[in-house]
């Protein structure tokens, strides 16, 4: 875990997606750190974290992972924070401000996608055929799949260091870890606890984006009471590392905002 800015700084939490650490923050997060308290962090199988304390069955659904934030919340003492969760994040860090409000200020949604499997008049962009063959490869292959899948996700095929940072980053990823969260991510079905948020929340959608779809988003935003939408001129499912000024400054927008009503 890292802290940076002010002690009394309004905390600003940044959470990875599938794949991921902090380090993929690196491009926004210290635009806040001079008058935010910045916490970043690892989640269990990830970056720096501690392999040992990974349990499948306390991870076998995303409230294992909301429970791990709140826990680092209640341990550094935060109030009134904005929580950032990027991908899968987003969903945790619903699940988290549903399970104590207290703790939360906002919630910055960044590509969020409750369900991945298309159900009824529902489009998460995948059959449930699709999600099978995406286990069915990340399983037999990781490695393979990761070289195949992360340019694809990053959607910038201009700038190929990107798609080849995010390969290097599900490689460091342990594999095994990677396998069962990609299960539990890709097969959670979260729609029905959108409704439940309480806090004001900013949806951040890129125009193209393979993994979460425009149409996602907007059934997210339509789904969270009060909320904002903003649709960035970006594609891929990765804006904090293609578009991290767009990204900065819609996430400054709303903390602007938030501090002034």
């Amino acid at each position: 875990m890292t802290v940076t800015g002010p002690e009394g700084g309004r905390p600003l939490v940044f959470s990875h997606g599938f794949g991921c650490d902090q380090n993929m923050w690196r491009l926004v997060a210290p635009a806040f750190a001079a008058d935010h308290r910045v916490v970043l962090f690892d989640h269990v199988g990830a970056g720096r974290s501690d392999l040992s304390a990974w349990d499948p069955e306390r991870y076998s659904s995303l409230e294992g992972y909301a429970a791990d934030v709140l826990e680092i919340m209640a341990e550094l003492d935060l109030r009134d924070a904005v929580f950032v969760g990027h991908s899968v994040s987003a969903m945790i860090g619903v699940l988290a401000s549903v399970a104590d409000p207290s703790r939360f200020g906002g919630l910055v949604l960044v590509g969020p996608s409750p369900r991945y499997v298309d159900d009824g008049d529902y489009r998460g962009g995948f059959s449930a055929a699709d999600i099978e063959e995406l286990l069915d490869s990340l399983d037999s292959n990781y490695l393979g799949w990761s070289a195949a899948m992360a340019p694809a996700i990053m959607g910038v095929p201009e700038r190929p260091e990107l798609g080849q940072e995010l390969t290097e980053s599900f490689c460091r990823t342990d594999p095994a870890i990677a396998r069962h969260f990609a299960r539990v991510t890709f097969l959670s079905d979260n729609r029905d606890d959108l409704a439940a948020v309480t806090v004001p929340s900013l949806v951040l959608q890129c125009r193209e984006d393979i993994i979460a779809a425009p149409a996602v988003g907007e059934f997210v935003h339509r789904r969270l009471r009060g909320s904002e939408l903003v649709l960035l001129d970006a594609t891929g499912h990765c804006p904090h590392l293609s578009a991290p000024e767009q990204t900065t400054a819609a996430i400054a927008e709303f903390l602007r905002r938030r501090s002034s009503s």
